[in-house]
């Protein structure tokens, strides 16, 4: 048997036609490198040939043999211990597509075998080795449902993130567990992610306001989500800026949500809202959206606006001469008198001018107006100086409440100022 199969390869060396099996071996023990790697490759190899190659001294022969769905179990069973990376993720890739479509009669010996080769690759030192394992089983429901489980609990965010996201083994009660357990850190951006979502499994979510998973939660289409999970998020939302387009989107947004988000979004996604067929929108809640809409385009049009700062007068002299006012300040700010402001704030707050110039640097949206508040000045004059003094990032920017209004309660505004040692 083995002379003939030998004898008839197509191998860049010919082979003796009559060899017994131990001639054999010592030929194919001497034969170059391409030739064991070919013979390796071969789906018609014999079974023998292939457990005896499983052990090559060449890790690209072993590949081949790790690749080769005609290797036998025992030949795998090797592979799974190599030394050489590549050789058990090939391996692993192989053995994680053959159990999933093992036939329903498959040999229950044969399926015992293959899955406990893949049980092995599944805790195999190497990450990427478990997460070939993990991407090729994500969807299949024809594995054992203990490997799924380890996988999506796997220290690594690459190995559970595709078994959390996709696996139909994981039931709610899984999903919960894994959430309410906190081993499994980054877990619940996947989960959110799921093609269903149960409403149990969307508030749990959304009470981490973790920001991530709640905008993936916001813009999973079939997750669940309760008026009062929603309303809970929404409460929240404001000052994030990752939840405001995908709540905006959010199918069947009640009509209560879309009155609350008009408060703090920008324009361009009120008028998104406006413009939502599938939202029967009553007049007074379209009214209110044409009307922010107006307030908004506004208020950037006022950021905008060139001033003039006043002419010839310090900040001091300003101040004892009462001028030192919002259209003062605002003036200053828009030229970008930075020196002037500062002192300006420093006058009308109290605040030592040290204390005021490390809130600007610190381009804290919210110690900045709180700072405008503390000065007894606008909102808008918040806005001016967050934007052209403290250049404070656009995720960070604080936006007035109703186009007018100090978004922060008074309590929060001491504390930011508290945080830089403000004396109040």
């Amino acid at each position: 048997m083995l002379k003939k199969i030998l004898g008839n390869l197509s191998l860049s060396r010919k082979l003796p036609r009559e060899l017994d099996y131990e001639e054999a071996r010592g030929v194919l023990e001497k034969s170059q490198l391409a030739q064991r790697k070919e013979l390796a490759a071969r789906p018609d190899a014999p079974p023998e040939m292939l457990y005896f190659l499983a052990s090559d001294e060449s890790a690209n022969v072993r590949r081949s043999v790790a690749s080769n769905p005609s290797t036998p179990a025992k030949a795998d069973e090797i592979l799974c211990n190599d030394a050489d990376d590549e050789v058990r993720c090939d391996l692993a890739r192989k053995i994680a597509r053959l159990v999933p479509g093992l036939p329903a009669d498959a040999q229950h010996k044969l399926r015992q075998q293959m899955e406990s080769i893949l049980d092995r690759l599944s805790t195999d030192h190497l990450p990427r080795v478990r997460q070939i394992v993990a991407e090729e089983i994500k969807s299949s429901d024809n594995v054992p449902k203990s490997l799924a489980l380890r996988l999506a609990q796997d220290l690594e965010q690459i190995v559970r993130a595709p078994i959390l996201e996709y696996s139909p083994l994981l039931s709610d009660d899984d999903l919960m567990q894994i959430l309410s357990s906190g081993i499994v850190d980054g877990a619940m951006t996947p989960i959110a992610c799921r093609a269903q979502v149960s409403e149990q499994v969307s508030d749990a979510i959304a009470a981490t306001l973790d920001v991530s998973a709640v905008a993936a939660l916001l813009t999973n289409k079939n997750a669940q989500i309760r008026e009062e999970t929603l309303d809970a998020i929404i409460e929240q939302a404001e000052d994030i800026h990752q939840w405001h387009k995908p709540i905006v989107m959010r199918p069947e947004l009640p009509l209560r949500s879309v009155r609350r988000v008009a408060g703090f979004v920008a324009a361009s996604l009120l008028g998104i809202l406006l413009e939502r067929e599938d939202l029967d929108l009553d007049r007074a809640t379209s009214d209110l959206l044409k009307k922010t809409i107006r307030q908004r385009i506004q208020e950037e049009d006022d950021l905008l606006a060139p001033n003039d700062p006043p002419a010839g007068l310090s900040p001091r002299q300003a101040y004892e001469a009462g001028q030192l006012n919002d259209a003062a300040i605002v003036a200053a700010a828009s030229a970008r008198r930075a020196d002037f402001v500062m002192e300006a704030i420093s006058l009308k707050s109290g605040v030592p001018e040290p204390l005021v110039r490390r809130i600007f640097e610190a381009r804290s949206g919210k110690a900045i107006t709180a700072l405008a508040w503390s000065a007894g000045l606008s909102m808008r004059t918040a806005l001016v100086m967050q934007k052209e003094i403290g250049r404070v990032p656009r995720p960070d920017f604080l936006l007035a409440r109703n186009g007018v209004d100090f978004p922060l309660e008074e309590s929060e505004m001491r504390w930011h100022l508290q945080y830089f040692d403000v004396p109040l």
